[in-house]
């Protein structure tokens, strides 16, 4: 079991590990959500190094790490019901401070390289059909407490499914975003501060312009688009509790959360002959590979419509 991080380190490494977190967000330019995620993760890890060695864990403990210790890190997490991709990231960032330490002469990355991940489970994303997608970005403002609530949920989850962005993406979006009537497009920056071009459908301007006569506070450059009832901004928890009371309302399955809006997005797009490079683009991803989980939800889709309607599927 890990110990309490304020006896896990010793002060030079916990030295260590600030800089190493300010490289994430200057250098890196690393999402909050992953920076926050491998902090955690490396002060799980040095707890552990401190119960393993009976001591606070030290700059040495890290200068030659060896697969072993890892090994039993990942034991030590699995036991405490840490399953294999929570095992996965836990490891990328170990791995991330010591490439970090390596750099300065400090330790060698060696032992962590060598370090295999969890397999991870194969699995697919799970996107709503289109009448449900479609239902949501209709009704997403049916349960607001206030107009502009409703007219604020309405805004979200329409730009969700209508232009594939992720739940920080929306919520990062500046004052001044979406206010020319006329735009046919605009940018977003998504993880590791990369921009890119997503088309505006007309629907979600209009959504956003309604929000944006309704809304009681000054959206301006400077402050987000999307605030909470008292003025600050808008969380993530908030658009997927007002998502949950969807899933009620509409008789949507627990599988229809605010990110299914954006698997939808590319999983509909796919179906209707988009190509996979131009779907990549439009949703950030770096790496293709990505982008082609998709291709199994449409073969999915296609094998349960074949299954379901061909008179001798099932012969």
């Amino acid at each position: 079991m890990t110990q309490p991080f304020l006896i896990c380190a010793t002060p030079d490494l916990l030295g260590h590990k600030g800089d190493w977190l300010r490289a994430l967000e200057e250098e890196r330019r690393a999402s909050p959500n992953t920076v926050e995620a491998y902090e955690r993760d490396v002060r799980q890890f040095l707890g552990f190094l401190t119960g393993y060695h009976g001591r606070p864990a030290s700059l040495g403990d890290l200068a030659d790490l060896k697969p072993s210790d890892l090994r039993a890190f990942l034991a030590d997490r699995r036991r405490d019901g840490a399953g294999a991709k929570t095992l996965g990231r836990g490891l990328a960032g170990v791995r991330s401070f010591v490439r970090h330490l390596e750099k300065r002469g400090l330790a060698s990355a060696a032992g962590p390289r060598a370090m295999r991940a969890p397999k991870q489970p194969k699995s697919l994303p799970r996107p709503l059909s289109v009448g449900d997608a479609l239902a949501v970005a209709e009704d997403g403002g049916a349960l607001g407490t206030l107009p502009w609530v409703s007219a604020r949920n309405s805004a979200v989850m329409t730009l969700l499914y209508g232009c594939g962005l992720r739940i920080s993406e929306a919520l990062d979006l500046p004052g001044d975003a979406l206010a020319d009537p006329a735009a046919r497009s605009f940018r977003v920056t998504g993880k590791g501060g990369k921009e890119r071009l997503v088309p505006l459908l007309p629907v979600v301007l209009a959504a956003v312009a309604d929000y944006r006569r309704l809304c009681p506070f000054d959206l301006v450059a400077g402050e987000p688009l999307f605030r909470g009832t008292r003025g600050g901004p808008l969380r993530p928890q908030i658009v997927q509790r007002e998502m949950q009371k969807l899933r009620g309302y509409l008789g949507l399955p627990e599988t229809a959360t605010p990110h299914a809006l954006r698997h939808s997005f590319a999983t509909h797009l796919l179906a209707k002959g988009g190509d996979l490079r131009t779907i990549q683009d439009l949703l950030g991803h770096a790496s293709l590979s990505t982008t082609q989980v998709y291709t199994g939800v449409d073969g999915a889709r296609l094998m349960e419509v074949y299954e379901s309607a061909h008179p001798r599927a099932r012969r």
